[in-house]
């Protein structure tokens, strides 16, 4: 087993790596901008949960320009998609929060299909994000449930 990548692989690290920094930058701005349209009874709870989801975005987007930077790769200055829908309403939020989950979470598979075996650094960070991520998923599927729906 090797214990490094090789060129090719490092390149095409850098470039999953590349986009999974501006996903968790988008990350960042989208739950910063879903805890602004909170309205009702309920909205400290879901606010800080949404702030707590944006200070996790910016710590992943630390640890993926680390790891460009750690393979000679240059850090992208660009944020992932950010659609206004202009949905606001919790349950539509938490709905475009799980897609913009799924989406990280594939990102990262991706990573440790590539370097599995061959980097021990990058295969525990990307084991490490998929199951945050996962769980981040079915965090949201919960809260998407309505109360009494488990039989």
């Amino acid at each position: 087993m090797a214990s490094e990548l090789g060129k090719s692989e490092t390149a095409k690290g850098i470039d999953i790596l590349k986009h999974i920094l501006e996903l968790e930058l988008a990350g960042l701005v989208r739950y910063l901008h879903y805890s602004f349209m909170i309205f009702g009874h309920n909205r400290i709870p879901i606010v800080a949960w949404l702030r707590s989801q944006a200070d996790e975005s910016q710590l992943h987007a630390v640890a993926a320009g680390e790891h460009i930077t750690n393979l000679g790769g240059h850090p992208s200055l660009t944020i992932g998609p950010l659609l206004e829908t202009h949905k606001h309403n919790v349950d539509e939020i938490l709905r475009e929060a799980l897609t913009h989950e799924q989406e990280g979470l594939q990102e990262y598979r991706r990573l440790l299909d590539l370097v599995a075996g061959r980097n021990i650094m990058l295969e525990e960070y990307a084991r490490r994000q998929i199951a945050a991520e996962e769980e981040h998923a079915a965090e949201i599927g919960k809260m998407l449930r309505k109360p009494g729906s488990i039989t």
